[in-house]
């Protein structure tokens, strides 16, 4: 209990913690978008494995940290233009198709890894995004830029979400198309601005991974983030701030495995601390989705002029 209490008094341990959790706020927003307006996205998990790559690339041919960013979120945009494609404009099975993103993005990933470095057998390493000092505030000081960037977008997308026309647009597809297609709304349009907009932020997720929280690609450094970030939208309700919450608190378990861990007295197998992330989580969204208002017309394919 002692080592408990001193994990938790030690601020290395809320850094870990915030650091961790940026890439789920990241990917659960952008989740959070494509959901809200109907349509679920399970290409996340290669749609941030395709981010991590091409952002690490751009930067290790030469472009500045920012730049890798972009392309990091235009791969997004690429991958979810197509998935938009096949379910907007095809409604063809979400679950399908995003797994079908996954799959595909995941082996382009790997194919161009092999491509662009043929003859590498140890990752080559970039310059990171530095922590912001200067900025002197606990904690968030010793972050990146792009955690910063991440704990900005939850208020900016609940503004957007619920307080803008677009958001009105957005929410209003995700629960009736019909009474949308009504009041004069594009559906088809509006759900592929969802679906490029929050697949833009699962690519920027990927790319913090390589370009701030290590300084190489390498395969499996996902490692089943995208399907946490899915699992997350629904414990929070389909809602930005909840998802920062549900991110935090997944990355507070996250962090403290690792260092119990750590610890000299362990007194369960390694496994067990492995497993208490995920046991947890399941826990709590077991206790909030039963209670969990969707969005009405999420995953029901839509056809103009069908009622």
């Amino acid at each position: 209990m002692t080592d408990f209490f001193d994990i938790l008094a030690n601020p290395s341990f809320w850094i870990a913690v915030l650091r961790i959790a940026t890439p789920l706020i990241l990917g659960t927003l952008g989740v959070l978008l494509c959901e809200r307006a109907g349509v679920l996205n399970l290409g996340i998990e290669g749609i941030m494995v395709a981010g991590a790559f091409t952002g690490w690339l751009a930067v290790y041919l030469g472009a500045p940290l920012w730049g890798g960013v972009a392309v990091a979120a235009l791969t997004g945009m690429a991958f979810g233009l197509l998935h938009a494609l096949l379910t907007v404009g095809l409604a063809l099975s979400q679950h399908v198709a995003g797994l079908g993103i996954t799959l595909l993005a995941t082996a382009l990933s790997a194919y161009g890894y092999r491509v662009s470095l043929p003859k590498v057998n140890t990752p080559p390493t970039i310059t990171p995004f530095a922590p912001m000092d200067w900025l002197h505030i606990p904690v968030l000081s010793a972050q990146t830029p792009l955690t910063l960037l991440a704990l900005l977008l939850v208020p900016a997308i609940g503004w957007l979400l619920y307080r803008t026309p677009a958001g009105l647009a957005v929410r209003m597809v995700g629960e009736n198309p019909q009474a949308a297609e009504g009041q004069g709304i594009p559906v088809a349009a509006v759900r592929t601005g969802a679906i490029v907009a929050g697949s833009a932020l699962m690519g920027i997720a990927g790319a913090f991974l390589t370009l701030s929280a290590f300084n190489a690609f390498f395969f499996n450094m996902v490692n089943g983030r995208g399907w946490i970030c899915v699992a997350l939208v629904v414990f929070a309700s389909w809602r930005p701030g909840k998802a920062l919450l549900g991110a935090l608190l997944f990355a507070f378990f996250d962090a403290l495995q690792l260092r119990l861990q750590q610890s000299g007295d362990a007194l369960l197998p390694y496994q067990m601390y492995l497993m208490l992330p995920y046991a947890l989580s399941i826990l709590a969204l077991v206790l909030v989705a039963r209670k969990a208002a969707y969005p009405q017309a999420l995953m029901k394919p839509y056809r103009k002029g069908e009622r």
